[in-house]
C-alpha cells in the first residue's frame, strides 16, 4: 500500500519527467488507476530492479537537421498528452544521439514501461553522468517506490543543473515525501523563483509550508505570488495526501 502511493503521489507531482531535454513534465501526468486495477491489468509479478534490456547508447550530442525534425515531431506528440504515438514515431529510426535516448526514456517511463525506462537512464548515468539522465533515473526509481535511491539520484541531478526548475521541483516534492520539509523548502524556492513564480512548483510549495505549519509563510507566499482559492486548495489536498504518505 505504502509503494502504491508512493507511486500516485510521484506520478501526480511529476510525471516523467522532463521537457524533452531539461524535464519535460510540465505537462499533466494522470494518476495511476488504483491498485485492484492494476493487478488486473498486469497480472505476473513483478521485474527484478534491474532487467536484461542494456541499450546501445550514445553519448553524443550531434544532432544532423533530418534528425532534429525527427524529435521535433516526438515532442510535439508528447506535448499533446500522445506518449504512445510519440514513442512509436521514436522508434522509426533509432538515432545516435544522447537528444534520442533522453527522450525514450522518458518516453518508455510516460508508457509506464518503467524497467525499460530504468535500464535506459541507468546507462545514460554510467556511460555519459549527464544531469539529464540522473534526473531521469532518480524519477523512475521514485514512481517504482524506490524513494531513497530516487533521492540520490535527485540530488545529484540537482548539483549537476543546478538552474533548472524541474530538476529542482522534482528534488523538492520528492523530499517532501520523505518528510524533510526544510530541505524541500528550499528546493521548491529555487524552484518557484528561476521559474519567475510560475510552474508546478507554486503548489508544491504551498503544501511544504502547510506541511510544515508556516501560516506567516503560506501567507506571505500567497502574498507575494497572487496564489488563488483554487491553487491553495490544490495545495492543501495535496499536503494532506503526504500527510498519510
Amino acid at each position: 500500500m505504502k509503494t502504491a502511493l508512493v507511486v500516485a503521489l510521484a506520478m501526480a507531482a511529476s510525471g516523467c519527467a522532463n521537457r524533452p531535454l531539461n524535464g519535460g513534465h510540465t505537462d499533466a501526468v494522470p494518476v495511476p488507476a488504483p491498485t485492484s486495477e492494476r493487478v488486473v491489468e498486469e497480472p505476473v509479478a513483478p521485474a527484478p530492479v534491474r532487467s536484461d534490456f542494456r541499450p546501445r547508447v550514445s553519448c553524443s550530442t550531434n544532432v544532423a537537421p533530418e534528425e532534429r525534425v525527427e524529435l521535433e515531431m516526438v515532442d510535439t506528440l508528447t506535448a499533446r498528452g500522445r506518449a504512445y504515438a510519440a514513442l512509436a514515431q521514436l522508434e522509426k529510426t533509432q538515432q545516435k544521439n544522447i537528444e534520442y535516448w533522453l527522450r525514450y526514456g522518458q518516453l518508455q517511463a510516460k508508457t509506464q514501461q518503467l524497467q525499460r525506462a530504468r535500464s535506459v537512464f541507468e546507462t545514460l548515468v554510467e556511460r555519459c553522468e549527464t544531469g539529464e539522465a540522473h534526473h531521469g533515473l532518480g524519477m523512475v526509481m521514485v514512481k517504482q517506490g524506490d524513494l531513497q535511491s530516487g533521492l540520490s539520484a535527485l540530488r545529484r541531478a540537482a548539483r549537476l543543473l543546478p538552474a533548472s526548475p524541474d530538476v529542482r521541483n522534482d528534488y523538492g516534492y520528492a523530499l517532501l515525501m520523505a518528510g524533510r520539509h526544510d530541505e524541500a523548502r528550499f528546493e521548491l524556492i529555487t524552484a518557484l523563483e528561476l521559474e519567475n513564480g510560475a510552474g508546478r512548483a507554486r503548489q508544491n510549495l504551498a503544501a511544504a509550508y502547510m506541511l510544515s505549519g508556516d501560516s506567516a509563510g503560506l501567507e506571505r507566499l500567497r502574498q507575494d505570488y497572487h496564489y488563488t482559492d483554487d491553487e491553495l486548495a490544490h495545495a492543501r489536498s495535496l499536503a494532506n495526501q503526504l500527510r498519510r504518505f
